[in-house]
């Protein structure tokens, strides 16, 4: 494999990991169009070099064409879907405990709001692994009535009117409903993760 393709691969890495993790909200779609044209750019390319040695094809070349032709397809495709579902599945696993011990804080009183807006965002230690994408923010929401609460970690933050998804824990009745309910109108967003903690995407 040619040292260009490796380091492309390297920074596709680099990027698509950065987009999940680390991204700003409003800066993500401008990054995703400019990898996509990079990409679809470096494709005619080899498209290109693969026509002109038509009758003395390498095996390289078509390895290379078709590594360019799979990141642009995994980064143009509904929009980083494919590596993004993957990489959420090991942020989920990776930092479990550390959701689970901010859970602790936020259920023992420990952690509150913090914003001055006073709109439920709780700002945390911008600590790595970050928990909850953009900004490492939380949202609390108390049901004083109920003495219960449900927290969101950001998965997603979303872009004007494009949908924000959430690893979700809550311990209030209520919310559990609504959250079960979205789940069974759509189980391809929407799913439970184990007791008291699901995935959701918020669409409004």
């Amino acid at each position: 494999m040619e040292r260009k393709i490796l380091i492309l691969i390297t920074i596709w890495l680099v990027f698509a990991f950065a987009d999940y993790f680390y991204l700003p909200y409003f800066v993500q779609p401008f990054t995703w169009l400019l990898v996509c044209i990079t990409l679809l750019i470096l494709l005619v390319r080899q498209i290109t070099k693969v026509y002109k040695d038509r009758k003395n094809l390498k095996r390289k070349r078509l390895l290379n064409l078709l590594i360019t032709f799979l990141l642009f397809f995994l980064t143009f495709y509904n929009f980083n879907k494919i590596p993004n579902s993957i990489i959420e599945k090991i942020d989920w696993n990776i930092s479990y405990n550390k959701r689970t011990n901010i859970v602790k804080e936020v259920l023992s009183g420990n952690l509150k709001p913090n914003t001055e807006m006073n709109n439920g965002i709780c700002k945390l230690p911008f600590d790595f692994p970050i928990v909850s994408n953009g900004g490492n923010d939380i949202w609390i929401y108390e049901n004083t009535r109920e003495k219960t609460k449900t927290i969101k970690f950001w998965i997603s933050r979303g872009f004007f009117d494009s949908p924000q998804t959430y690893f979700i824990f809550t311990n209030d009745n209520e919310d559990k409903k609504h959250y079960e309910e979205e789940i069974k109108t759509e189980p391809e967003y929407n799913w439970k993760m184990e007791e008291n903690w699901c995935r959701i995407m918020e669409r409004d």
